[in-house]
């Protein structure tokens, strides 16, 4: 049966792809956009129409109270459709035989993926959603005419639900920006603590919490002010390459995980980042072709201490068979991280990077300290996929430093391997 009155119901005019037929609707965006309690809205009013089976999900849920079961029952008697629903413990039910079922994936991923004859899922808070969840997931809301329902705040460009949705969406995808004005009932009281934000306080704070956008440097990440100052000064973005001066390339040798190297030129007073790269698992060969294909002329080529160590099934080091092949390889000092960071930070301000460096940039931007399960900051920075570039663009920094304080000549190659210095 269906509800025997009319539901009086209204919404933003953004969230009206809710009721348009699609595979993926996505809303994202700040706070006070009315997302969530417009979804619980409108999964209500379809679900009293024809029985359907509705799933609420999200990465992590230890009880019912971080559900949305609460946002939905709310909705139940705003409505008025208190004589329709029955609200249980764990599970919302219609009359019609529609039912609300909320299950966290991390921890049930298991019993989700045999579930049978989900006509919604949605997932709410899906920017915390990880990518093995999401690869499970989605093939099991395979039912005729499924959807997959998506609502989250942005939290760092490289999430895996914002590069899935977002930064490459997917096909049969609806995809809107909600944010606080896009709200016609945004409540006074959000509406203080918004402007009191924006007159207050940090101008990245302000766009990632209240109007949506990613954040740009990890809250705790190692070069935050660093790099913040480099986005206001606008000095990341187009750098050109200058022919008349040698490209210096500093790696960070990857053997299981990934090698990173940036691509750096000193013009003047300015280090010019003009180029990054990484990849793993791959032969020296790899790296060496590569330089070749980028058609820089090469000075020489820094990489840490280790690559001083002898490989077992060789007995060469890795300086030992780059230099095989042709390349002029410098030994980076080893001054230990703290020591590094401090370079960093003490070449950041002359430091210029071009944005095609956007996987390098990333790594800056995220490199960030490991916590405790207090919360707190450990001296340490973590070791992630971030680590990688940033440990190379550590290397830059503590070798440009050395040269500056111990000059080294730079004779022209004789060689016709010439493009690799």
């Amino acid at each position: 049966m269906t509800p025997t009155k009319q539901v009086d119901a209204q919404f933003p005019r953004k969230l009206s792809l809710l009721f348009k037929p699609s595979r993926y609707k996505v809303l994202h965006g700040g706070r006070g956009s009315g997302k969530s309690w417009g979804v619980a809205r409108a999964l209500l009013i379809l679900a009293a129409q024809k029985p359907m089976r509705i799933l609420c999900t999200r990465e992590v849920q230890n009880s019912i109270l971080e559900s949305v079961h609460k946002l939905l029952s709310d909705q139940v008697e705003t409505l008025g459709l208190s004589h329709f629903y029955e609200i249980q413990k764990t599970t919302i039910k219609g009359s019609n035989g529609s039912q609300f079922i909320f299950e966290g994936l991390r921890h049930n991923i298991n019993s989700i993926k045999s579930m049978e004859g989900v006509d919604i899922c949605w997932v709410e808070e899906a920017e915390k959603v990880t990518d093995d969840s999401w690869r499970v997931l989605i093939p099991t809301i395979r039912a005729p005419g499924s959807e997959i329902w998506v609502t989250f705040n942005p939290h760092l460009e490289t999430d895996p639900t914002y590069q899935r949705f977002i930064a490459n969406p997917l096909p049969d995808c609806q995809i809107e920006a909600v944010n606080w004005r896009d709200n016609p009932w945004f409540p006074a009281e959000l509406e203080r603590e918004r402007v009191h934000a924006y007159d207050t306080g940090s101008r990245d704070l302000y766009l990632h919490i209240w109007e949506g956008h990613c954040l740009r440097v990890l809250d705790g990440a190692v070069y935050a002010d660093e790099m913040r100052k480099m986005r206001e000064e606008g000095r990341i973005g187009r750098v050109p390459y200058e022919p008349a001066k040698p490209v210096h390339t500093f790696w960070d040798l990857g053997f299981g995980d990934n090698t990173a190297i940036w691509f750096v030129q000193s013009v003047g007073m300015q280090m010019r980042v003009i180029d990054y790269y990484s990849a793993n698992r791959q032969p020296l060969t790899h790296y060496v072709q590569m330089l070749q294909s980028r058609g820089y002329v090469y000075a020489e080529h820094g990489l840490p201490h280790d690559a001083r160590h002898a490989n077992l099934g060789t007995g060469k080091t890795v300086q030992e068979m780059l230099e095989e092949l042709g390349l002029k390889i410098r030994i980076v000092p080893q001054i230990g991280i703290d020591n590094g960071i401090q370079a960093v930070r003490r070449v950041m301000p002359n430091v210029w990077i071009d944005d095609k460096c956007s996987d390098g940039i990333r790594c800056l931007e995220y490199y960030h300290y490991e916590t405790n399960k207090d919360g707190g900051a450990h001296a340490k920075p973590a070791h992630d996929w971030s680590s990688h570039g940033a440990d190379a663009f550590r290397y830059f920094a503590v070798g440009f430093e050395e040269k500056t304080t111990t000059p080294l000549k730079i004779k022209p190659p004789r060689s016709r391997m010439a493009w690799m210095g």
